[in-house]
């Protein structure tokens, strides 16, 4: 199996660039979004079991030196059964150290409106992810029963071998096979984990947003995401900021834009223009002969600077707007106008047809 095919990168890929390719394929094959898809769930774990190596430098080396992450004298390091519904999720079994450990990162997206990134949030977000069972208090053992430690490596969940080669004695070290390199063995397993400690639950969470998230950001929550298994510590969670488009208002960076549509008449005249901000109402001085594009600036009344003091500003631009659908009367006045202007404009009973005709004479 090569994993880097499977996660769709080069061989010298970067950690990040692994990282990222890894959170795309389980996105796209996670069981929750394909619910009634066996192959699916395979793929992930798949994908899952390819990062789990290539995301650990030593083993990366053991596989782009030998196929395999443990070395040449190991096979499957998932041998032994463990397709269960935690590995089709997390995949975090085959350690070879012989300590629990740490469960993977969990990835969520919470949706603002653009008046939360000014003010700042508190967000509830539901994870499907891996909790600590709590019949078996995380063991994976049933109550009453024992957890012992493994016969065949001791306790250390690495098995060491010597080899005769041309060079030759040499110790190959592998992880036990009996025990998976957990270093114990259960007698009898919890019967509502399967032995594994943990569970597949959904958990909701309360993420604070600050004042200033930006479309993308992305805000970490510290062991909110799956425990590993029997007793191993929790992963992060990682909530993804997603923003609504506004009907007024777009965001430049710490500005706000937005548009002021006036009518003619007052855009000539002049105007005092009650307008709404983020904050409330705010006057605006439509001077006399203001034009489309003039601009009014609202100091302190955009978004918040998430790394520094202060606000942006909301930037307004004029747009003046040319009457539609006249009465006879309202055309009437428009007409006296620009003869008393000198400007010349259409007869009101000079339509299409008429200007037709006059373009053939």
């Amino acid at each position: 199996m090569d994993y880097y095919e499977l996660l769709g990168v080069d061989r010298g890929a970067s950690a990040d660039e692994i990282k990222k390719a890894y959170r795309r394929k389980a996105r796209e094959l996670h069981p929750d979004a394909n619910p009634d898809d066996p192959e699916t769930e395979a793929k992930f774990k798949q994908v899952a079991e390819a990062y789990e190596v290539l995301s650990d430098p030593q083993k990366r080396e053991r596989f782009d030196r030998f196929g395999s992450a443990d070395g040449p004298a190991m096979g499957d390091p998932f041998g032994g059964g463990l397709g269960d519904l935690f590995d089709a999720f997390f995949n975090t079994s085959g350690r070879s150290d012989g300590s629990s450990k740490r469960g993977i990162d969990v990835e969520t997206q919470a949706t603002l409106t653009l008046e939360e990134t000014v003010f700042g949030v508190e967000k509830e977000v539901t994870v499907r992810t891996a909790v600590p069972c709590d019949s078996c208090e995380a063991t994976g053992a049933s109550p009453g029963s024992d957890v012992a430690r493994c016969g065949h490596c001791g306790g250390s969940g690495q098995v060491r071998e010597l080899r005769q080669s041309i060079l030759g004695q040499m110790v190959t070290t592998s992880t036990c096979h009996r025990c998976n390199g957990e270093g114990q063995q259960i007698e009898k397993p919890c019967g509502d984990c399967s032995g594994e400690g943990r569970r597949v639950e959904n958990r909701t969470y309360t993420v604070d947003i600050p004042a200033g998230v930006t479309e993308g950001s992305t805000l970490r929550l510290t062991g909110r995401g799956a425990v590993g298994a029997r007793g191993g510590g929790a992963g992060d969670l990682y909530v993804g900021v997603r923003v609504e488009p506004h009907p007024v208002f777009q965001r430049e960076g710490d500005n706000l834009l937005a548009d002021l549509h006036v009518p003619m008449t007052q855009a000539a005249l002049g105007a005092e223009i009650v307008f709404e901000t983020v904050d409330g109402s705010a006057d605006i001085t439509v001077a006399a002969g203001s034009q489309t594009g003039k601009s009014y600036r609202l100091r302190n009344q955009g978004i918040p600077r998430l790394r520094g003091r202060g606000r942006g500003d909301l930037i307004v631009s004029l747009v003046v707007d040319t009457p539609t659908n006249l009465t006879s009367e309202q055309a009437a006045l428009l007409r006296g106008l620009a003869d008393e202007r000198g400007e010349q404009v259409t007869e009101p009973d000079e339509g299409l047809l008429n200007r037709f005709k006059s373009k053939l004479r």
